[in-house]
């Protein structure tokens, strides 16, 4: 169960850590959050999530392009 736990750390988008960085709220708090409302409201916190994840990735593709690093 551990390695499945970790497997899914390493793999996931990053989001409720981030949450939880930005706003010092517990991050297994968030996560919980996300998996009730998802099964209370049917599924559309998952939109909010997916769309946070893109935002996310979106904004690290860009700062990759406005400093880029050479390797010489």
């Amino acid at each position: 169960m551990n390695k499945l736990k970790l497997f899914f750390e390493d793999h996931a988008f990053g989001v409720c850590s981030r949450l939880g960085e930005k706003l010092h709220f517990p991050i297994d708090s968030i996560r919980l959050f996300f998996i009730y409302s998802s099964f209370i409201t049917l599924g559309s916190p998952v939109i909010i999530y997916v769309s946070m994840a893109m935002m996310m990735k979106i904004r690290k593709y860009l700062r990759k392009m406005n400093n880029p690093v050479w390797f010489d």
